[in-house]
């Protein structure tokens, strides 16, 4: 099976399979050698579902770009900020100003060129306007979104990364060569070296980069159990499935089959029990039902179609203000 998706939530996968068929991972940073495992792009995260996804790893000639843009955006802002601070001392006559707009001045330089990185990854999904711009965005290791603590370790050990630097001639004979351009081969290094395709601060962080696909697709689940119909007609016709629920419910329709009745309860109950209470449903709807309920309202289900044959739910209403019905026996 073969899958790609948008990533606003958890998982941006670009292929799925059961974890039983999912090879065993390095740790995070580990050296691999060229001789022990074939060069490839993708690392294979396995949820705690027993439910392996495979990510495509954006390497260091698609990170450059990204990082390039980051630059001359952090030395915009850097730009237009120092020149409104310009405009307006220029415009108010006031010594003590000029003073604070250069203490201003230097405290927005250093919170912009060390934390620009780290701000914009935390509250925009581990994304910059350079990785967004490319197509990449930054994700824990175990294919959760980044959070802040590890946005701020990563982009601050960039520096180590960029090392070493190069050397330019001096302008004169008698003055020592400048150190002014990072060359960061230590990151290209560490980056070509890690099987996850880690720069030093993301070995620190626990995080790795990938690529953000921009579509998905997954084959429709066959639905066999005659209640789903029927109880999908009790949504609410107001109630609209966002992309991240969609997606959701199409990974786990699909998935379900390889887990037992037992989990599959536990793994739907986070998704159900707050749904349960929007559709005020009463409170023993079986969850893998609801779930299969909204896939099937989601994806299968043609509004132009007649409604659902009740058959063996005929009479039964789920709705809370129906308690004293009794929901039938699974068939």
């Amino acid at each position: 099976m073969s899958t790609t998706t948008n990533p606003d939530d958890r998982i941006s996968t670009s292929r799925t399979s059961p974890a039983s068929t999912a090879t065993s991972e390095d740790d995070a940073g580990g050296m691999v050698g060229a001789t022990s495992r074939p060069l490839d792009t993708t690392i294979e995260v396995v949820t705690p579902e027993n439910i392996a996804f495979e990510y495509q790893l954006a390497g260091p000639f698609r990170r450059l770009p990204a990082y390039l843009i980051d630059i001359l955006v952090r030395y915009g802002i850097i730009a237009a900020l120092a020149l409104t601070l310009v405009f307006v001392v220029g415009m108010i006559d006031v010594d003590i100003l000029g003073s604070f707009a250069f203490g201003a001045g230097l405290v927005s330089y250093f919170l912009i060129s060390w934390f620009y990185g780290a701000a914009l990854e935390t509250y925009f999904n581990g994304r910059t306007v350079g990785k967004w711009m490319f197509g990449i965005r930054v994700i824990d290791v175990d294919g959760c979104p980044i959070t802040g603590r590890r946005a701020i370790i990563r982009n601050l050990l960039r520096i180590a990364d960029l090392a070493p630097m190069s050397t330019l001639p001096s302008l004169a004979m008698d003055m020592p060569p400048m150190l002014f351009i990072p060359t960061g081969i230590v990151g290209m290094i560490s980056v070509i070296c890690t099987r996850r395709m880690q720069r030093l601060g993301d070995i620190a962080a626990g995080t790795m980069v990938i690529v953000d696909e921009k579509t998905w697709r997954l084959p429709v689940a066959k639905i066999e159990d005659p209640r789903v119909a029927p109880l999908a007609s009790f949504v609410p016709g107001d109630y609209l499935v966002s992309r991240s629920m969609a997606r959701t419910l199409a990974i786990y329709a699909e998935r379900r089959h390889y887990l037992t009745p037992g989990r599959r309860a536990e793994i739907a109950r986070h998704l159900a029990i707050p749904l349960i209470e929007r559709f005020d449903f009463v409170s023993d709807v079986d969850f893998d039902l609801l779930m299969l309920a909204l896939y099937y309202r989601t994806f299968l289900a043609d509004p132009s179609d007649e409604p659902a044959d009740l058959g063996p739910l005929a009479g039964y209403s789920p709705l809370r203000r129906d308690q004293n019905r009794v929901i039938p026996a699974a068939v």
